[in-house]
């Protein structure tokens, strides 16, 4: 092995319609998953035990332990290994918020993944990797290899997104965390009123104001639990929705992070260069969505 990194972009779902919880414990879902050109970054080089590091922004409070989705991944990938194990040390670098609702974590260990099975030659092809991937969470297929898709089900089947332009975006994240599991119970005790409907997406998009358009009818069945249990979520997307470059304002996943969708990279620049003047308290990204990061 020699050192090398791979990136773990930011996923962002540009609707999440979500069903009742099912009698397996499961809500049902449709989502449009996109991807940004930010995101986090997983290294391994050569060392003589197994071990985890995190650094970066927002490396404080993450655990470096067994419970992380990083060296779930590596165990997963070694457990798979044939003939003599090749110590390896990971390096995690966080520049994405935790409990933000941009798949970090599936994200993070979909790198890994795909990092260790190429310097290991781990004798696993895409389709078997993809399985590994969902067996660490629901996101975790479609976070694997960072390409825009439709989920549905619990997350795992995957259907390729309509064609659509590169989209110049907001991200904004009032620094807060927002739990999945908190946001799915507020979800739940409100009623569940939802439904995991896929709309009837056309083959392609010709521009940012007509996906905009589009997405519009759409929704983010977790934006108003979300919201209820974390106000700055509200504050965050009020804002957006106010500013004239803000195409469409949504949650991403259960939150915190919301994004704006922009009519360019111009309006893109301009409406996060005002929001970090007005709310330096806030994570700001301008970023690019839908594009081959990887």
């Amino acid at each position: 092995m020699t050192v090398s990194t791979a990136f773990a972009p930011a996923k962002v779902n540009l609707y999440l319609h979500v069903g009742p919880l099912d009698p397996d414990g499961f809500h049902p879902l449709s989502s449009l998953m996109v991807f940004a050109d930010v995101g986090d970054h997983v290294s391994a080089r050569p060392a003589d035990a197994i071990g985890l590091e995190i650094k970066g922004p927002f490396a404080e409070g993450l655990s470096a332990g067994d419970d992380n989705l990083v060296l779930r991944a590596a165990r997963a990938i070694l457990a798979r290994v044939k003939g003599p194990r090749t110590p390896f040390h990971l390096v995690l670098t966080k520049a994405l918020p935790l409990a933000a609702g941009l798949g970090g974590g599936s994200s993070d260990a979909g790198a890994a993944l795909r990092l260790l099975r190429d310097n290991l030659e781990v004798d696993l092809t895409d389709a078997e990797l993809e399985a590994v991937a969902g067996e660490l969470g629901s996101d975790g297929p479609a976070c694997l290899f960072a390409r825009s898709v439709v989920a549905e089900g619990r997350g795992e089947r995957l259907s390729p997104a309509p064609g659509f332009p590169v989209l110049d975006a907001v991200l904004v994240n009032p620094r807060v965390a927002s739990p999945t599991g908190a946001v799915y119970r507020g979800f739940d005790e409100a009623g569940g009123a939802g439904g995991a409907d896929r709309p009837a997406l056309p083959a392609s998009f010709e521009s940012a104001e007509e996906m905009a358009g589009f997405l519009a009818a759409c929704r983010n069945d977790l934006e108003a639990p979300a919201a209820r249990l974390t106000p700055a979520i509200g504050e965050v997307l009020e804002t957006l929705r106010d500013e004239p470059e803000t195409l469409l304002a949504r949650l991403s996943g259960s939150g915190a992070t919301c994004f704006a969708l922009c009519a360019g990279d111009i309006e893109a620049e301009g409406l996060a260069e005002r929001l970090e003047r007005m709310r330096p308290d806030w994570w700001v990204q301008r970023c690019r969505l839908g594009g081959d990061w990887l």
